[in-house]
């Protein structure tokens, strides 16, 4: 089935956003905080299949110096059939034009960012809400 692309927040169910990040799984976010979310990106990449939203990406960009694609969401059922790289690929053709373009990737997912020709970082750093499951997760180290 084919897929619809648009790139604007104007007809967005805020709350149909909330349920794919839980289902994707990237977490219990609410309408309000995603609304805040993705007004502020500059970038954003939403799927729709037969009306209904089921995959979505966005980044965060200055406009000249660097783009940070900060999250790709995905339903379950639409996960490994070449959307991933599709909103990928759209957020990176966005991004074009700035002097870098940076993501973090879930622990484990790397090789699927390195097909775009992100390499890793040698001085990335993160401060967490919550560091200890930040820890736990892989995001971050003790070094």
């Amino acid at each position: 089935m084919p897929l619809v692309w648009p790139y604007s927040i104007d007809s967005l169910d805020w709350n149909e956003l909330a349920a794919l990040y839980r289902a994707a799984p990237l977490g219990n976010k609410t309408p309000d905080g995603l609304r805040i979310a993705f007004t502020n990106s500059m970038f954003k990449c939403f799927a729709y299949e037969e009306g209904k939203l089921v995959g979505v990406g966005r980044a965060l960009a200055g406009g000249v110096d660097c783009s940070y694609i900060c999250e790709v969401a995905l339903l379950p059922s639409h996960q490994g059939l070449g959307l991933g790289n599709q909103i990928v690929s759209n957020l990176v053709r966005l991004s074009s034009g700035h002097k870098k373009i940076i993501l973090y990737a879930v622990p484990g997912r790397e090789p699927f960012y390195k097909k775009f020709g992100f390499k890793r970082m040698s001085t990335p750093m993160a401060i967490f809400e919550n560091q200890g499951d930040a820890l736990e997760r892989g995001y971050v180290n003790e070094t």
